[in-house]
Parts: structure tokens; sequence; C-alpha cells
């Protein structure tokens, strides 16, 4: 298809050329009701009619139940012993005796509302009372919900063991709100799963205490100062985002000072060539793709390194001559990313979560939330349903099962 001509704007929706995409049928397994419609006379002339070899006009119509909740009743029924006179009760199932008023699946629905949905208590009472048909408690609500946290503790523990064994992370960090104290949301980010801690520190000490002070991989960052003392103090491989680095070379075209403003402006020019080179990479053979690169990071370096006389200018030039070479790491690593952007990425849900919901109240909101995000990000990144997790944890955790497992099957 033709790019648009140059001062127009494309039109919402498809474009002219592009194939055209349906949904496909249900398979007859997933059809629940078939109803068949015939015509009696011929609507045009009112003739008798007769069946045709031509398949039907077919219409598949997805409807929502008129009740979606069903209530059941659960009868421990008594009995006595005839030696002793002991009354009895009959035992009833695990996920009725521990689950109390609202089952696993509901449980699980109530779950995916708050945290999936940002939905606030008064929310979910209001969607239960008029599509559910059933009313429950705020108080009833917050149980329900701690009881979802609990089912999450193990997963959650599992993949907070096994972040030092993974070779490569991309982390971020944000703030976070909780009773008007300051709070932080730290993302570890690896291929497969997501990790978000809170803590009440931003400093190094949380990433030691996290990974660990023998953690043998990658991590990308962006050039905040923990970052740096972790990777001083422990020997840690750290790659830097060049996507901050240009915002901060970005900073430095908008300085008074002429000669500081041309410095950046040069720098800039260089790593935007840098760039070129990355997005343009299926042009080249792999040998010139490396050269070129090569190439464009030894300008972006000489030129860095070489600032007019101003205190800015300085800076930026030191920061090179400390840490230039972890700026480029991605070159000589394979599967190290130029960018940060995984991570941001990653914490883009919890940021908008907290706009939505104004932060936790309390120990157990913080651990809610750390469980029920780390479950969205990494079953989204694995592909699996969030939703379908969820049952799976909240069932075993009511009948003392296993629980299900965030980290990848690498079977």
């Amino acid at each position: 298809m033709p790019a648009p001509k140059k001062g127009v704007k494309r039109k919402a929706g498809g474009q002219p050329g592009h194939a055209r995409h349906e949904r496909p049928l249900f398979g007859a397994d997933e059809v629940e009701a078939v109803r068949s419609y015939r015509l009696t006379a011929c609507p045009a002339c009112g003739g008798e009619v007769v069946g045709a070899d031509v398949p039907p006009r077919v219409v598949q119509q997805m409807e929502w139940v008129e009740r979606p909740i069903r209530i059941e009743e659960h009868r421990a029924v008594a009995c006595t012993c005839a030696r002793c006179g002991t009354i009895h009760f009959g035992q009833l199932p695990p996920e009725v005796e521990k689950g109390g008023l609202v089952g696993p699946r509901l449980t699980a629905h109530i779950a995916y509302l708050k945290g999936t949905c940002h939905a606030s208590y008064t929310t979910i009472q209001r969607y239960l009372e008029q599509v559910g048909g059933v009313t429950l408690s705020r108080g009833q609500l917050v149980k329900v919900i701690n009881k979802v946290t609990a089912a999450l503790d193990p997963p959650y523990g599992e993949l907070l063991q096994a972040l030092p064994e993974a070779a490569h992370w991309n982390v971020d960090e944000t703030g976070h709100k909780d009773r008007g104290q300051r709070y932080w949301t730290w993302c570890f980010r690896a291929a497969r799963y997501t990790l978000f801690k809170i803590d009440a520190s931003r400093g190094s000490q949380v990433l030691l205490e996290t990974l660990g002070p023998l953690f043998a991989g990658v991590l990308g960052t962006d050039y905040f100062s923990a970052y740096r003392k972790y990777m001083r103090d422990w020997g840690i491989q750290m790659p830097f985002c060049l996507a901050h680095l240009i915002r901060d070379v970005k900073y430095l075209t908008t300085y008074p000072h002429p000669t500081t403003r041309e410095y950046g402006q040069d720098l800039l020019a260089t790593l935007r060539r840098l760039f070129e080179v990355i997005h343009q990479r299926t042009r080249y053979s792999r040998a010139a793709f490396e050269q070129a690169l090569e190439q464009a990071r030894q300008q972006v370096i000489f030129t860095a390194t070489h600032p007019p006389h101003t205190y800015a200018a300085e800076i930026m030039a030191e920061r090179f001559d400390l840490h230039g070479a972890a700026y480029f790491q991605f070159i000589t690593t394979p599967g190290i990313e130029p960018t940060n952007n995984l991570a941001e990425q990653a914490i883009r849900f919890v940021v908008i979560d907290r706009r939505i919901t104004q932060g936790t109240r309390g120990q157990p909101g913080r651990r809610w939330a750390e469980r029920i995000w780390t479950t969205l990000a990494t079953c989204t990144q694995q592909g699996r349903s969030v939703f379908d997790f969820l049952q799976q944890a909240v069932y075993a955790s009511f009948t003392g099962r296993p629980a299900p497992s965030l980290l990848p099957d690498t079977s």
C-alpha cells in the first residue's frame, strides 16, 4: 500500500489494500445451543418452499447468562454416636470450609476485578449487586482479597527466590503512596517473568537484599545513583539505558551557554546516528552491521570525551570516562537491549494503578499489590490467562494442594 501524501492524515480504521480480518467461528464443542429458523412460505410471492442444498447462513452470538452467580447450600448433616452419644457433623469439602460465603471461582473473579481492572471495593460491590444479584460488604471483600494474597504467596516467594539465578534483568523503580508515607515500587523484569517489590527505600540496599552480593548476571538500568553504587560495591555488570542518556543530552541543548548547547547538539547527532544503524540492521550483513555499529560508537565516545570548558559539558564527559563502556555493552553481549524500555513498560501498569487507586493502606495492601502485579505481568509475558491462574492458586490454597508456579516452563 502506498504511503499517504505528505501532510495528509490517514483515516481511522482499516486502510485501503489491507487484508480483511474476520473472527473465526466457534467450534462445535464450544457452541452450547443451536437454534434453526425456517421459512414456511416464499417472502417474495407467498409460494410453497422446499429445502435447498445450500449451507445455512450462520450467526454466532455470545450472551451473558441471566444470573451469573449461583447460590449453593452445603449442609454438614448431624449424626449421633450410638455408643457414646456424641453428636458429629459431616465433613464439608475443604474449598467450602475455607472459602466460606464466597467460593473459589467468585473469589478469583473479585481478585481479577480488583487487580486487573483497578476496581475499588465500592465498584465491586455495585457490580456484584447489579450484575450478579448478590450483596457483599466491604469487610467481606477485604477478607476475599486477603485470601487471594495468601494464595499468591507461594508463587511470589518462588519467583523472589529465583531472582539471583536469572542471567539478565531490567530494573526500574517508581514512587508508591501508602497512607501518606513514601514508598518505592521496584520492578525486576526478566525475559519470561516480572517481579514487583514495594520497599521504603530507594537505595542500593534493596538490590543487595533482593539479588544478593553474588549476582552474576547483567542488570539493565538507568543512571540512578543506587544502581551505580550496587555496581561499584559488588562488581555487577550494568549496561546503562541509552534512552535516558539521550534525554540528558537533550537537556544540554537547552542550556543558555552557547558552547554547552553546541556540545549537546553534536553529541545528540552522534547518538541519533547510532540508533539509525541499530534500526537499519536488516539492511546490513552481520559483519557490515558490527563495523557500522562500532564506528558509530567510537564517534559517540570521541564527541562525548572532548567537551568545552563548561561545568555541564565536563560532567557529561566525566560520565563517559567512568561508565562509557556500560552504555555500549549491548554491542558485545548477546541478549542485551540498548535501552531499559522493558522495565519501564512493565512498570507503566503500576503507575496507572497508582493514579486510579491512590495507593495502598498498610502492609496487607502493599503485600496484595506486589503479588497481583507480579502475577499480571508474568502471566502476560508467558501468554497465560491471569484469571485461570488466579483460580488455580485460590483452589490450591483452599484445598491444601501445591500452588501453581509462575516460573516459566522450560520442559
